[in-house]
């Protein structure tokens, strides 16, 4: 695991999307294509609006992956992760397929029907965040370390499902839905290379958790410590309770 921390969230995004689109060139340039995994919410807001903006990307060779969506949630609330990533990323690049997750309807089908599909795919490169509770894509505190499936209908804890109250993607904590489809665990960790965004304070104990504590399903993000292709990109914010920041601060460092 690398640690990267920038003095802003913008700097922050710049760097992660730099790293991360020279990683699918590369893939491009060896095998003819790139298959990637995209997050959402607001800590790939920077990340997102400069990987758009990469120059010399030939989008048309890559296939997308969407991380997780709320089951139950109609496209057209402004907290659905499909419009998200149809409206952040999608209709801006000129992207060979990308594969969304539709959490209406029989969800169970759907685990099926996308885990078919990125099993044949080799994925390249996996853009991902860390939840204020430590989550990854949607697997909570508790986190199911074990289950070779690639996507699973997961339970939302609360402190998930109030996160993204604080970020105003609804009203109150009982409009946001207990249940989501995500990518598992294993799934992101056979990623051959893991970019992470995660800025802003708010997620500062969660990070001094993943990065520096014991790897546990109680802390999902923790799992990131045993890949040893993972850059973790944080803000000063973000970074504020890492005991070896001083070492980190505007450096890449390998724990």
């Amino acid at each position: 695991m690398k640690v990267i921390i920038n003095d802003t969230k913008e700097e922050l995004g710049n760097k992660a999307a730099s790293d991360g689109a020279m990683l699918i060139r590369e893939s491009i340039a060896e095998k003819g294509e790139a298959n990637i995994i995209l997050a959402t919410g607001a800590s790939q807001f920077e990340m997102l609006d400069a990987l758009i903006k990469e120059s010399e990307l030939d989008w048309s060779k890559v296939v997308g992956f969407h991380l997780d969506e709320y089951v139950g949630l109609p496209i057209t609330h402004k907290a659905s992760f499909r419009a998200y990533l149809r409206e952040r990323f999608v209709r801006h690049v000129p992207i060979k397929m990308f594969h969304y997750i539709n959490g209406e309807g029989d969800v169970e089908a759907e685990c099926r029907r996308i885990s078919e599909i990125i099993a044949r795919h080799s994925i390249d490169v996996a853009f991902i965040g860390i939840g204020e509770n430590g989550h990854l894509a949607f697997n909570d505190p508790g986190a199911d370390f074990e289950t070779e499936k690639p996507y699973i209908v997961v339970e939302l804890d609360e402190s998930c499902r109030r996160q993204q109250v604080g970020e105003g993607w609804f009203k109150s904590i009982d409009d946001v839905p207990v249940r989501a489809i995500s990518i598992s665990i294993r799934q992101i960790i056979k990623s051959d290379a893991i970019i992470c965004a995660c800025p802003d304070g708010r997620k500062a104990k969660a990070v001094k958790a993943c990065v520096e504590g014991p790897i546990t399903p109680d802390v999902p993000g923790s799992i990131l410590q045993r890949h040893s292709n993972t850059a973790v990109y944080l803000d000063f914010n973000s970074a504020s309770l890492l005991e070896r920041k001083d070492r980190y601060f505007k450096n890449e460092v390998r724990i």
